[in-house]
């Protein structure tokens, strides 16, 4: 039987992922858990401030406590200091989001951004912590940098999710080992239209002491974001992730993220 605090953590990561709030029937009936032992854990949950109610019996929602220890642990970790400056002149070059993510075993997750545009048609998702790896072009760049078992593997644990993501996603293992491919040979990994419909990437890994240690990338609207265009914006992607390697001996999330 999972325990009380197995259960507080799926709770929250499932609300961490299906924004902006779930009734507690729902919770419980997603995660299969009794609904009295689901509202008592929200109830815990809540009284500590990591979730709330707007009414009584109403549906739940993380509060902003859980992003400000997220906050605090990634300054911890030197990630605002070593990557913000760096993020910051991508996206000024580019005028596009600039995007890093970091491996953390076998997940690739968000840890900063920069915006470039700040006016006019933009991307700037608010989607959650964990990269979704088949549909990303930062989910096939770190997996591009393994063989293929590895990475199919990796994949399948996470889950091809065929509905609400954009016609350009792989909707199999077949076609992401085609982009896997198609990575390799260039040094580098494009999506279009591949997360959404209308939004495009390009994204290089990281690399640092024969590991990978995390992804950055640049996304925009597709009609700018041309494959064209995605492909003179790599080789500055890979002078980004060089520095970004060479900076990354100051945070303890770089190196000590599993290879």
């Amino acid at each position: 039987m999972p325990s009380v605090r197995d259960r507080a953590l799926s709770i929250l990561d499932l609300l961490a992922h299906h924004p902006p709030e779930l009734p507690l029937a729902e919770i419980a009936d997603r995660l299969d858990i009794p609904r009295a032992a689901a509202h008592r854990v929200l109830a815990d949950l809540k009284e500590t401030g990591y979730v709330r109610q707007d009414r009584d019996g109403g549906p739940y929602r993380l509060t902003a406590k859980i992003v400000t220890l997220a906050f605090a642990y990634l300054a911890g970790n030197g990630i605002p200091d070593v990557a913000q400056p760096v993020l910051d002149r991508l996206a000024e070059a580019t005028g596009e989001l600039a995007r890093l993510a970091v491996v953390d075993g076998e997940q690739l997750t968000w840890v900063a951004k920069a915006q470039g545009k700040q006016h006019g048609l933009r991307v700037d998702p608010d989607d959650g912590a964990e990269v979704y790896l088949v549909a990303t072009a930062n989910g096939h760049a770190w997996l591009s940098c393994m063989d293929d078992d590895a990475a199919l593997a990796i994949a399948v644990r996470q889950g091809i999710r065929r509905e609400g993501y954009g016609p350009g996603a792989p909707r199999s293992m077949a076609e992401l080992l085609d982009a896997l491919q198609r990575a390799r040979r260039n040094g580098f990994a494009m999506v279009v239209d591949a997360y959404e419909a209308g939004t495009s990437a390009v994204a290089v890994p990281i690399l640092r002491k024969g590991g990978v240690v995390g992804t950055v990338s640049v996304a925009g609207p597709t009609i700018r974001m041309t494959e064209a265009r995605m492909e003179g914006i790599a080789p500055i992607l890979r002078e980004v992730a060089a520095e970004l390697s060479l900076l990354a001996a100051g945070s303890p999330l770089f190196t000590t993220a599993k290879r």
